[in-house]
């Protein structure tokens, strides 16, 4: 196994997140690479890509792009070419593969421009409608949500909420707790509500840490309900049988990462929004 470290520059005429994501999720395939990134943002122009090549000239390593000006591509590659070091347009190949598909050319910078920041607000907007959603706040704005995420308390409904904003998704999260009734805008949702469930001892493990992070630690913890074994399960349980009856599919988030469930939220909505628009019954306490 080599453990070479080399130099791989990202060029964007963007903010460069499409490159970073792929170049993160490839190189997480491989054992601890050793590698030294240089990310070059926003390139627009000849002087800037200028910049981009004296640093690819003075560090020389594969060279990774999106940049949409077919000039400033070219000089890219003209100049890698002469170094000898690969240089990839990394969404070509989809982009040829949709444009073969669809039977039309992809639009220009411009007109894409202004789909990204219509995204981009749509993200912004999303972000402060979690924000004033969260933990059951805010109820009589359900109606505005794109989903609703129900669960006990820490079973990762608030960052999975905001992960999702950061997706454009406007998500609530109400809390169940054993002792209060949902809210009544819950019973009959204009958009999908999912339930999100954990393990008896990995949610113990979750609450314990937040108790000695709020300083609580000196509370009786083997006759606490919230940390109590016995407690915590008929809480669970309780939760899980409440979104069964009312056909709420559920995740189980004990081994999935924040973006994982994330994922399955979209898949789960997906099915909803699909089953609402040809009339038939929306989708139940489906275990995911």
């Amino acid at each position: 196994m080599s453990n070479r470290s080399f130099n791989l520059h990202l060029v964007s005429d963007s903010t460069g997140e499409t490159l970073n994501s792929i170049a993160r999720a490839t190189l997480a395939r491989f054992a601890d690479p050793h590698v030294i990134h240089h990310r070059w943002s926003l390139v627009r122009s000849h002087l800037q890509l200028e910049q981009v090549l004296e640093g690819i000239k003075a560090e020389p390593g594969p060279v990774m792009f999106t940049l949409v000006d077919r000039s400033l591509r070219h000089s890219l590659e003209e100049v890698c070419q002469q170094l000898g070091v690969p240089c990839l347009s990394v969404l070509d190949p989809v982009m040829d593969l949709l444009q073969t598909q669809l039977g039309q050319q992809a639009r220009e910078k411009r007109a894409a421009q202004y789909v990204l920041d219509a995204d981009y607000f749509r993200r912004i907007d999303a972000m402060h409608y979690v924000l004033a959603h969260d933990d059951g706040q805010g109820v009589a704005g359900i109606e505005e949500a794109d989903c609703v995420l129900v669960g006990v308390s820490r079973s990762s409904k608030t960052p999975t909420c905001f992960y999702l904003a950061n997706r454009g998704i406007k998500a609530a999260n109400v809390p169940i707790v054993p002792t209060s009734p949902l809210p009544e805008e819950l019973e009959n949702p204009p958009c999908p509500v999912i339930g999100l469930t954990i393990d008896v001892a990995a949610l113990i493990d979750i609450r314990r840490h937040r108790l000695k992070i709020i300083g609580a630690g000196g509370v009786r913890q083997d006759t606490n309900d919230y940390v109590d074994h016995e407690a915590v399960k008929a809480e669970i349980q309780a939760a899980r049988r409440l979104c069964t009856s009312h056909g709420w599919p559920v995740i189980d988030v004990t081994r999935r990462s924040i973006e994982e469930t994330a994922a399955t939220v979209l898949q789960l909505m997906e099915a909803w929004h699909a089953r609402r628009s040809q009339g038939g019954p929306k989708p139940g306490g489906i275990g995911a």
